[in-house]
């Protein structure tokens, strides 16, 4: 049996209900001289709800495309992707709006928080934009803020806070709606290790805690350490480090 053979029946024997699936994922790219060059050739692997997974590898190696393709930003040349009965990979783009805002949460490297906003005003936005309660929205944010100790910097200015803080905020913004599939291409970037702790705490706990699934792009080994599941990515393929 080919190790590609491999791969797909341990993503049949491991995949459940809801849970995440890929089976055979390829994506190339043409490079400005008009080679083809492949990024990911026939990725293969299952989660759970409940479980948390490392993508480790070297600058370039396709970590970011992969987290792209499973959030739908971007279209793979050939395998499928699916969360429990939907199928990412296949889904309208009007479909895959809605499944982006409804379960899946985004976090990155760059927090992407609205300066004009405090910390409450950051995370209470997904809620807010869906039409919640605006007294409602604030209050989840605030307690979000307050369970990962941001209690006493609810309303202060994005800005005057730490790197570290920062990005917890961003991580709560990304979790307040309570997604099932978690999306972190290298969280812990520009931070030092205890608050690269912290945020990888945080997004482990979060999975385990609301049987979602955590899929983290990232160098940091201490980080990978922490996941159920570590996966290489080398030369395009996918190498099981950790299951």
């Amino acid at each position: 049996m080919s190790e590609i053979q491999t791969q797909v029946r341990q993503v049949e024997e491991r995949a459940v209900e809801n849970g995440l699936r890929v089976t055979d994922l390829r994506k190339s790219f043409v490079d400005p001289t008009g080679n083809r060059l492949e990024v990911l050739r026939s990725i293969s692997f299952a989660a759970a709800p409940g479980e948390s997974v490392a993508i480790i590898g070297a600058s370039g190696a396709g970590k970011s495309t992969l987290l792209h393709l499973l959030g739908g930003l971007e279209a793979a040349d050939h395998g499928s992707i699916t969360l429990g009965h939907f199928a990412i990979d296949r889904a309208s783009a009007s479909s895959l709006t809605a499944f982006r805002r409804d379960r899946i949460g985004f976090v990155f490297q760059f927090h992407y928080l609205l300066t004009d906003l405090n910390a409450v005003e950051n995370v209470a936005l997904p809620l807010l934009l869906e039409r919640a309660n605006g007294h409602s929205a604030r209050q989840r944010a605030i307690d979000s803020l307050t369970e990962i100790g941001l209690g006493d910097r609810c309303h202060h200015p994005v800005n005057h806070l730490s790197g570290g803080e920062q990005q917890r905020v961003a991580a709560c913004r990304a979790l307040i709606n309570q997604p099932h599939l978690v999306l972190a291409d290298e969280p812990t970037g520009n931070l030092d290790a205890a608050a690269a702790d912290d945020l990888g705490q945080l997004l482990v706990t979060y999975s385990r805690n609301q049987r979602a699934i955590v899929v983290i792009a990232t160098h940091n080994e201490r980080l990978a350490q922490l996941c159920d599941q570590i996966l290489e990515i080398e030369d395009g393929l996918l190498k099981v480090v950790r299951s």
